[in-house]
């Protein structure tokens, strides 16, 4: 087949002024049928027709002939049929040949895939069709009017996803047979609708058009590289979910190690897609089956030489909580629970990069209370060294004595539960609670927590809760933010913290009010609060 793509662009445009020529994502609006229609796997001969030297010359860098629109056919009332006529009979006239299919292309649908046109010329061709228009399932509940009263279109009242199909034109493509190409038409009898990706089916007429097609090109594809499973806890499992959810205007995918048993369920409750690795080495498939921009690795020390391996592949690399060899070779590295000073600008450390969830950001902060009667025991998703039951333990006679009322949170992997809950018993004044959602809700109305060092100590921090901390492990150890300038009273290693330590260390603590009082203010004092838009800027390297 010979097959011309004819794509018309006038000067004037009212709704955005200079549209065609103006820069989407880096690049003028005509240049993105252009491309299209000169990647297809398809020979197509690609045309501009236009009245406007600027957008001519536009046109020709990215690789399209162009054609003079003449003055009659350049005015706001001329339809597209008399403009693909003149561009068609002109081509065919210089070029010396005879097309055989003409495809109209407005410059107005940037986000046309070569993918999906290719599919669609494949589609005209199998089916023998004589003309072929790009359309998108839009099933809505509308209504029309009937003798000055509204009438609906439909049937009965359904979610749209059970709704029938309803394809609406759009602007991307006809694709039509040469004889059907008249100053008074374009279409055969024989009709048919290619069904666009919604994604790809924006056209653009209003500045809001232009906002969204230009967030839809700045996407980038985005994986992050996580586990989750008892020995390490859940932290990176809920700071991967957190990012997925603040790069929602990015194709966010997460890639899992098989030994991630808790971590996997966790991911799938979330919806978001993921694939689950035997090995790191694994990921670098992905990179090419997904064509991955950016990779983020939670997965704490890394190897320079897995990171130069990525970074081969052409993507940008983020790591969190890094202190392997493979931090000094990533584009950027990320902890907030580290204050380190770093002369490296590549290295982000401190509570300024905390990611605080959402939740949080919302969560009224209590009144200060002098006598402190509301006590939570939260030891993450794991708590490996079992700190819960020991916590309780401890409590179990000061809640009577001070009249305490105790909340235990219980994580997903914690393999202790059943214990806590025997150990809690009836006793009115002990509340065993797992797989809480809204984690802020029950620290908020807390005088006192008891914790780990791990993220969960930044949250109470930004509820301004006076914590009691013990680490779970010699890394856990190392978490510079959890001292007592910040606001926490840190026992140490939890394994070799006593019962009695813990008893009369909550016992002190919650008779001495000032001192909980000045734990709160120091806490209170660190913004918390934005550090997702500092990390958002460092993954996107726009920082």
């Amino acid at each position: 087949m010979k097959i011309i793509a004819v794509i018309p662009a006038r000067g004037g445009s009212r709704g955005i002024p200079r549209k065609n020529i103006r820069f989407m994502a880096g690049k003028p609006l005509v240049s993105y049928a252009i491309s299209c229609a000169l990647g297809s796997n398809y020979d197509i001969d690609v045309v501009v027709s236009s009245d406007d030297d600027e957008i001519k010359a536009v046109a020709r860098r990215y690789g399209a002939q162009t054609i003079d629109r003449p003055d009659y056919l350049s005015g706001d009332s001329v339809t597209l049929d008399p403009v693909v006529c003149h561009a068609v009979c002109t081509m065919e006239k210089i070029k010396g040949i005879h097309y055989d299919v003409v495809i109209t292309m407005q410059p107005t649908s940037p986000l046309l895939s070569v993918a999906t046109l290719d599919k669609a010329v494949a589609f005209f061709e199998n089916e023998e069709l004589d003309t072929v228009i790009s359309g998108v399932n839009d099933p809505r509940l509308s209504w029309h009017e009937e003798n000055g009263l509204c009438v609906p279109n439909y049937r009965e009242r359904l979610n749209r996803q059970y709704m029938p199909k309803d394809l609406k034109e759009t602007g991307a493509f006809v694709i039509t047979k040469r004889e059907f190409v008249k100053e008074t038409g374009r279409f055969g009898e024989k009709i048919s609708v290619f069904e666009l990706p919604e994604k790809e089916a924006g056209d653009i007429d209003t500045p809001q058009d232009w906002w969204i097609a230009e967030t839809e090109l700045n996407k980038k594809n985005i994986l992050i590289r996580l586990d989750g499973y008892s020995k390490i806890g859940m932290g990176h499992i809920y700071r991967g979910l957190q990012l997925a959810s603040g790069l929602i205007e990015h194709n966010v995918r997460f890639v899992i190690s098989e030994k991630s048993d808790i971590g996997i369920k966790k991911i799938e409750e979330s919806h978001y897609p993921y694939d689950v690795i035997t090995e790191n080495d694994d990921i670098f498939s992905l990179i090419d089956k997904y064509f991955v921009d950016i990779v983020i690795n939670d997965i704490l020390n890394t190897e320079a030489e897995f990171i130069e391996k990525l970074k081969a592949k052409g993507v940008r690399v983020i790591n969190f909580e890094d202190e392997g060899s493979g931090a000094e070779v990533a584009d950027a590295v990320v902890n907030a629970l580290y204050e380190k000073k770093s002369l490296d600008s590549r290295k982000h450390y401190g509570s300024d990069f905390y990611l605080i969830r959402d939740e949080f950001a919302i969560q009224p902060i209590r009144e200060f209370s002098e006598w402190a009667q509301e006590v939570i025991v939260l030891f993450g998703g794991t708590d490996p060294c079992n700190l819960t039951e020991k916590t309780v333990r401890a409590l179990m006679p000061l809640a009577d004595e001070l009249k305490l009322h105790v909340t235990i949170i219980l994580g997903l992997g914690y393999e202790h539960g059943e214990t806590v809950k025997a150990l809690a018993g009836n006793n009115g004044r002990f509340e065993v609670l797992e797989n809480v959602k809204v984690m802020s809700a029950y620290m908020s109305k807390a005088d006192l927590a008891i914790s780990s060092q791990g993220r969960t100590m930044l949250e109470l921090a930004a509820m301004g809760v006076p914590t009691i901390i013990m680490s779970e492990n010699a890394r856990e150890a190392t978490h510079e933010f959890g001292s007592i300038k910040n606001g926490y009273l840190n026992l140490g290693a939890g394994a070799n913290v006593s019962e009695k330590t813990i008893y009369e260390t909550v016992n002190w603590l919650i008779q001495c009010s000032q001192i909980r009082k000045n734990m709160r203010e120091q806490m209170l004092e660190k913004d918390l609060l934005h550090g997702f838009k500092r990390v958002k800027g460092i993954i996107l390297g726009e920082e």
